[in-house]
């Protein structure tokens, strides 16, 4: 064996994960809100780049080919960022005085518009509405700061999250006081506030509503957990009283709220689904949309522009605006890409989609990334990509653009029925039910396989459970 150096050559393939490839994956993957973030940082590192002050309406269709980049700059002039390429010589032959990103924006004056339906009023929080409340209470000064202190520890249900010794000791006064500006706080509205568990929070409201008894109260106290589970006959046997008087009974506690505070404002941010896509059926054909009206529209700077042009070609100047020129170019053609990639994504799901669109929920088809994707012609990963944290906006409703990529089971007819389907038409069946005599799930299966959906007794079971609908034997009423 001889251990040597040489010098050989080779070809070889490989993916080298450049600058410019990772922010166009980064791109694709940004929703609305997270591209317009993206391009506010890359307007502040970048010089170049400046937000255009004009107003231009794009195309109702994504797929032309007679884009705002295509006119701006032709293929063959745009190089690649390692290629020299003269800038300024490019300029003063075409009097080139603009490179743009057009977006979408309604208006056609140069003064944004603004309704009152693009703003929400703030909502009451249950702090709010309590401090509002006390003001009407005549109490002394030392007991309101109490009351006060004793609605900020409130939780966002409306429970008091520290025991009455804590409170006690906090203001070095005797339990009783608490006790007596505490019973104050649970007259207040909603009913129900100030508890400091479930079992008060119940017996405020039935006591408020008239309807405290002692049997009521029983069952409250030690049968929650019984009356969770619909075990209505060991209640009644343990209170003494007929099935049928402790199901109205049960019904009573059940029509009462165990979370007074969730119905008011919560003081955490409220945050708001912009949808990425919009579709739309116009004269019988759906018409696709990306929403692109959020982010800022692109222009190259014209001061920068003359600078490039007045400039030594060999200066430092000129390399660093060559450079940033370069990055500017491929932020705008990224942009541009992710639009007609997410177009074509869309494009592809709802061809593939069209029955729900037009029958509804109960005609979700299967789908999944590689159908898209050789549809498409592209890779599995960039569909995925194209519809990370993205919404559509659609005649049906909003839609998370993943709600269209499910899973399911095979009908009778050959073609797939998605999850979704299947869980619609499981609640039609629980909504059309005796209640005396509600479906099990083997039942259900019995009912799926009429319809021409074969699955098994596990997977209803497994739906049920995810759409929150009670077993059989807690779903009966007597």
């Amino acid at each position: 064996m001889r251990l040597g150096y040489d010098l050989t050559i080779e070809q070889s393939q490989k993916l080298v994960m450049t600058p410019e490839l990772i922010q166009a994956i980064q791109i694709l993957q940004f929703n609305t809100q997270e591209l317009d973030t993206y391009v506010e940082e890359q307007l502040l590192i970048n010089p170049i780049l400046e937000i255009d002050g004009n107003h231009y309406e794009a195309k109702e269709r994504a797929g032309d080919s007679d884009n705002e980049m295509d006119r701006s700059i032709d293929e063959k002039d745009y190089k690649k960022k390692d290629e020299e390429f003269d800038w300024a010589e490019h300029f003063k032959e075409r009097e080139y005085d603009d490179i743009s990103y057009k977006q979408w924006e309604y208006g056609s004056s140069g003064k944004e518009e603004y309704s009152f339906e693009q703003f929400v009023s703030s909502d009451i929080t249950l702090t709010e509405h309590l401090m509002f409340q006390l003001q009407f209470v005549s109490m002394r000064k030392s007991c309101r700061m109490l009351a006060k202190y004793m609605i900020e520890g409130l939780d966002e249900n409306g429970y008091l999250t520290q025991s009455v010794e804590e409170i006690a000791k906090q203001f070095s006064i005797i339990p009783d006081k608490v006790e007596e500006v505490l019973r104050i706080l649970q007259g207040f509205e909603p009913t129900g506030v100030a508890a400091r568990d479930l079992i008060e929070c119940l017996k405020i409201q039935l006591h408020s509503q008239g309807n405290d008894s002692p049997v009521i109260d029983k069952i409250v106290e030690n049968h929650l957990e019984d009356l969770a589970g619909n075990r209505l006959c060991a209640i009644a046997k343990a209170v003494n009283l007929s099935v049928k008087e402790v199901q109205e009974i049960c019904d009573l506690i059940k029509s009462l709220e165990p979370k007074p505070g969730r119905q008011f404002g919560s003081a955490q941010e409220t945050r708001y689904i912009v949808p990425d896509v919009t579709v739309e059926k116009v004269d019988g054909e759906y018409i696709i949309t990306v929403n692109d009206s959020t982010a800022p529209r692109l222009n190259i700077s014209s001061y920068y522009q003359k600078m490039l042009t007045q400039s030594d070609k060999e200066s430092s100047i000129s390399k660093f605006l060559t450079s940033r020129l370069n990055s500017a170019l491929w932020l705008i053609k990224s942009i541009e890409q992710r639009r007609q990639t997410i177009y074509n994504v869309v494009s592809a799901v709802v061809k593939y989609q069209v029955d729900f669109f037009e029958q509804g929920q109960k005609h979700l088809k299967t789908l999944t990334l590689k159908q898209i994707a050789d549809e498409v012609g592209i890779h599995e990963s960039t569909v995925s990509r194209s519809i990370n944290g993205k919404y559509m906006q659609s005649p049906r409703g909003v839609f998370e653009i993943k709600y269209f990529f499910t899973s399911g089971v095979s009908a009778s007819s050959g073609e797939g029925i998605a999850s979704e389907s299947i869980k619609t038409f499981i609640k039609e069946i629980v909504d059309s039910e005796d209640p005396k005599t509600p479906y099990s799930d083997q039942a259900m299966v019995e009912l799926l396989k009429e319809r021409g959906i074969d699955i098994s007794r596990r997977t209803v079971a497994k739906y049920r459970d995810e759409m929150h609908i009670l077993s059989s034997s807690k779903r009966k009423r007597y």
